[in-house]
């Protein structure tokens, strides 16, 4: 099984079915993640959809490419669309304390609401808590699908170590919330009163003796603080976290694995790929970013070489039977003319000219830079066929590398032209 007989993933379908209510892009970073989601939004709203892009990367490319002076919170109206319809195009950068804020603003009173966000350990934790980000992402998911303004979400997630950690952030903050540690520091708030200060005094004297001499007493207490007014929206947390991990299981919603012809992001795409399956998600097919194609693939990296070879060593090319002849190399080349008034002139600091490289030294760099980009491909095809064989049934888009970065909305429209056509235009 080859990559060239895998089933083509045509996008247009996709992101025209009015049943398709949220795509996710995902996959390993540095492989287009962000590009591809941005050309997804671009199409899907010049074909009708009203679509809003849900970024989380850091770079703040989506925003140069759109034409946008900076991307936040709030979904922002992209200019320049050639809609059909009704279709508009939003876009939005993730700010992970600001929709912490936001949560904890929506469900506690007033009072409570300024306790936690004046907290330092909430700070921290909004601002950098291993997960946090993923988690806000998927929150932010969960919002922007509830408030029913948009008939298709794209979310571009976020550039991580691994590209499962969007999957695993819900469980993982539910696990720290349900953690043995904070319920002990929630037990004497539970006890409430005078009781639950013995408790605390008494109980727990040990443990919090020994956590303040290793974590500071002042970081302890305001840990305690913060467990303390967040005790009424742990298990909202939980709820709304299970509510958008079955969202993403949903038939409304569909997976893109983004990937390049590289080996350690194509594994990354093939673990992936198991992992949806195993979750029970739908998974569209895989985006293959930054594939290298040549218009001279019929010479191949060997005869490429040996012609070079031949050139360099002032020797006939390999040609057709009759014709060939071994150049007279007792010919001499004409030497360049010097300028008699240079000659003339002892003080002049014009040097001999120097000779131009010669029709046959550029024709043996231009096949030696050919065969490269023929073990580019190669190499390419080699990976590529291994993840076609590891998963068959996976459909593929190819996305031709460009010679240049994509900065405008015109590039993102060459994108999506190609993600159409699942790359065989390229």
């Amino acid at each position: 099984m080859t990559l060239d007989t895998a089933p083509l993933l045509d996008i247009d379908p996709l992101i025209d079915d009015p049943a398709t209510r949220i795509i996710v892009c995902c996959g390993s970073g540095g492989v287009g993640k962000t590009t591809t989601a941005a050309a997804l939004g671009v199409r899907a709203a010049e074909r009708g959809r009203r679509a809003v892009v849900l970024t989380i990367d850091p770079a703040r490319r989506l925003a140069q490419s759109m034409g946008i002076d900076s991307l936040d919170n709030i979904p922002r109206r992209v200019e320049g669309i050639k809609a059909t319809g009704d279709g508009e195009l939003h876009a939005m950068m993730l700010d992970m304390k600001r929709t912490f804020d936001e949560i904890v603003e929506a469900h506690a009173d007033a009072e409570r609401a300024r306790a936690i966000l004046s907290n330092p350990f909430y700070q921290s934790l909004s601002a950098g808590f291993a997960g946090t980000q993923e988690y806000m992402a998927m929150e932010k998911l969960g919002q922007l699908r509830a408030r029913d303004e948009w008939d298709l979400i794209i979310v571009d997630t976020p550039p991580s170590r691994s590209a499962l950690d969007f999957l695993d952030a819900p469980k993982r903050l539910g696990s720290f919330l349900d953690g043995k540690f904070i319920r002990l520091l929630m037990a004497p708030a539970k006890v409430g009163g005078r009781a639950g200060m013995k408790f605390l005094n008494v109980g727990m004297s040990m443990m919090t003796g020994t956590l303040g001499k290793v974590l500071g007493g002042q970081f302890l207490q305001d840990v305690q603080t913060f467990v303390t007014a967040m005790d009424t929206m742990f298990g909202g947390f939980r709820t709304r976290a299970d509510a958008t991990y079955r969202l993403l299981q949903a038939p409304g919603t569909a997976f893109l694995v983004v990937a390049a012809p590289e080996r350690d992001a194509l594994r990354e795409a093939a673990y992936f790929v198991e992992r949806l399956a195993a979750e029970e998600m739908p998974l569209a097919g895989l985006v293959l970013n930054r594939v290298h194609h040549s218009g001279a693939a019929r010479l191949s990296a060997e005869r490429a070489l040996a012609a070079a070879e031949n050139l360099e060593d002032d020797r006939i090319v390999d040609q057709e039977a009759g014709n060939e002849a071994v150049r007279d190399s007792t010919v001499a080349s004409p030497e360049p003319t010097a300028d008699p008034d240079s000659a003339a002139d002892p003080d002049s600091t014009v040097g001999p000219v120097s000779a131009a490289p010669t029709v046959d030294a550029l024709t043996a760099g231009l096949l030696r830079l050919h065969a490269e980009r023929m073990r580019v491909l190669a190499r390419e095809q080699r990976t590529r066929d291994r993840f076609a064989a590891l998963h068959p049934e996976v459909a593929v888009a190819e996305v031709a590398a460009l010679p240049g970065d994509v900065h405008d909305l015109a590039g993102l429209r060459t994108i999506g032209d190609r993600l159409a056509t699942g790359g065989s235009s390229a």
